[in-house]
Parts: structure tokens; sequence; C-alpha cells
């Protein structure tokens, strides 16, 4: 038997972790249900946890007075204070550029509950988001449970991270999902239910949830490489674009053949592995910075404008904070 107990280990502590407690946070331990009356189980928790159990509980009364005091309260024969709090099983999401999952609701969210973040196009004139609406532990799409997807069409030509579409999350008491995406340009919308009857088995939730422990290292390697790549493609594009428009006048022959060179470069390492990508992506952002530090060396103050000083004599310089903000991009 000891075996199987102590496979509860992970799940003690990933109970703590998503509760955001440590062991010494645990002011007394109740435990119910027939198999904690095995004083294995008692004193494995015990060691797991740093405390003893409380001993004064009847493990199967308190199963069926809490099955009871339920009962009675949701049809109404019992007034009460106490209330029941369903919560996510596992984390929804998206998918986004390069089959990533981007997390709007994590696991254990006390239901109902809503939440909604702003995305953007992955390419030029994009006219069509897909929404794909995934459920998991794991960094990849394609790793997690497909719930369902749907398209916003229409959405006016634009460049790529121009268009904003707020996609949102609403979940009910009942554990049914709404999800909707809306342009923010032209308030034009579309959205998905998600069904309660869409949910899995206990068994497929403890399969995810191992699956997510027992894949971390090589899910993390593959996130780490396609958010790489898709640094590097987003790099790209701004960079040509400074090169070709916003920069166009302002730099020298040799520094745009520089550049370019360093871009074509950048592109045919794209689909290979980090070790060979992140070294042609750091050369490029160090040619653009160079260009850009020179740029704005060269730039003089207005004649008229003088330089603020302090109390002390001393010149300030006055910082502005922006609030910095996340787009992901959806395909």
């Amino acid at each position: 038997v000891k075996p199987i107990v102590d496979k509860c280990k992970p799940s003690i502590e990933k109970t703590l972790e998503d509760a955001k407690l440590s062991p010494s946070d645990i002011s007394k331990i109740v435990m119910v249900g027939g198999p904690t009356r095995m004083p294995l189980v008692r004193k494995f928790v015990g060691e797991v946890v740093g405390k003893e159990p409380e001993s004064g509980v009847d493990p199967m009364e308190a199963v069926a007075a809490g099955a009871a005091i339920q009962a009675g309260i949701i049809a109404g024969d019992v007034t009460s204070d106490i209330v029941l709090l369903d919560v996510t099983p596992l984390t929804l999401g998206i998918e986004t550029l390069g089959g990533v999952r981007e997390p709007l609701i994590e696991r254990n969210t006390t239901i109902p509950t809503s939440k909604n973040k702003v995305f953007t196009t992955a390419a030029d004139n994009q006219t069509t988001v897909t929404i794909h609406v995934v459920q998991g532990e794991r960094p990849m799409a394609a790793d997690n449970v497909s719930l369902g997807s749907f398209n916003l069409t229409d959405v006016p030509p634009a460049p790529r991270s121009v268009p904003q579409i707020d996609v949102k999350f609403d979940i009910d008491a009942n554990g049914i999902i709404n999800v909707t995406a809306k342009d923010l340009g032209t308030q034009k919308e579309a959205k998905i239910t998600i069904e309660s009857t869409t949910k899995l088995s206990k068994d497929d939730f403890e399969k995810l949830k191992k699956d997510a422990e027992k894949f971390a290292d090589e899910d993390k390697k593959k996130k780490e490489t396609i958010d790489l790549k898709n640094e590097a493609e987003s790099y790209i594009y701004t960079t040509e674009k400074l090169v070709t428009q916003d920069l166009k006048d302002k730099i020298s022959q040799e520094q745009g053949i520089k550049i370019t060179d360093a871009v074509k470069e950048l592109k045919e390492v794209l689909n290979k592995d980090t070790d060979q990508l992140k070294p042609k992506l750091d050369a490029l952002k160090t040619l653009v910075n160079e260009v850009t530090t020179e740029l704005y060396k060269n730039v003089k103050p207005p004649p008229d404008q003088e330089q603020q000083t302090g109390s002390d004599g001393q010149g300030t310089t006055e910082q502005t904070n922006e609030q910095n903000t996340s787009e992901e991009k959806t395909e």
C-alpha cells in the first residue's frame, strides 16, 4: 500500500502551491473518508505537512454530515452561512501564434468568474481571427484538451499588431463557459458557448495534471523555442519597417546593407534550434541598437529650450513611466 500512498505527495504539494501556502501556515489537519483511518495514511500526511492530523473527528461521519448539510442547503431546508465554492479544475486559455497556449483563467479559480485579455493579429491585412479554446496545464495548445473554436471575421485589413481583439471568458455557477471575441475597432463580435456536458471525467483531469508534471521540462524547452521564434519574427518585421520606411532617409547605405544582411541570416535559422537562432537575433539587435543610438546622439534640443534645474542648482531629468501592455498574437 505504501507506494500508492506515496503517490499522493505531489498532490499535497501542488495543493499547497496553488493555495500559496507553506506547511507552516497549516494550523490543523482534519482527515475525512474511510482510507484516512489507516495509520499509514495518517503518518504519511503528518510527515509531509509536518503536523499531526486531528484525532477527534470521525472520518466517515464527517463525510455523511457534510453531504447532508449541503443537500439541505440546496433544497432550501437548511439556513446556513456555509457556502460551497466550486473552482475550475484546469486552466482555460486560447491558442496563440506558434501553437502556444495563453492562459486566461488559471486552475482553482473560484466560479462564477470572468476574465478578458486583448490580443492582436499575426500577419498584415489579416481579416479573420480564429479563437481556439483549450483546457489543461501544458504550455502548448496541442497537448491540452480542445473545447472548441470559432472565427471572428471581417476584421478591417491593417498592418500586423494594429487590430485590437478583446477575448473574454465568462464561467457561470453551473460551469458553462461563454467565450467572446470583440474587435475593439468595429465593435463586431463572435462567441461560443461550451456546455458543462463537455467536462472531463475525474480520471481525465488526473491524467492531464500528471502529464503536465511529467513533461514539464520538455514543455518548457519547447515553449522557449517557439517564444524565441515569435520574438525573432516580430523583430524582423519591425526592423524591415524601420529600414524601408521609418528611418529610410536617416541611416547610411552601409548601415542599411548590414542590417539587411543580418535580417537575411536570421530568417535562414528561424526553424533551427535556439542555439543557432539566439546568436543571430542578438546580432541583429546589436546592429539596430547601434543605428538608433547614433540617431539620437545627433539630435539636438531646440535652442529656445532651457535645461530645468533643481533647488540645488543641479540639472534634473524628468522621467515618465509608461504602463507596458503585453499583446499576444492570434492566428
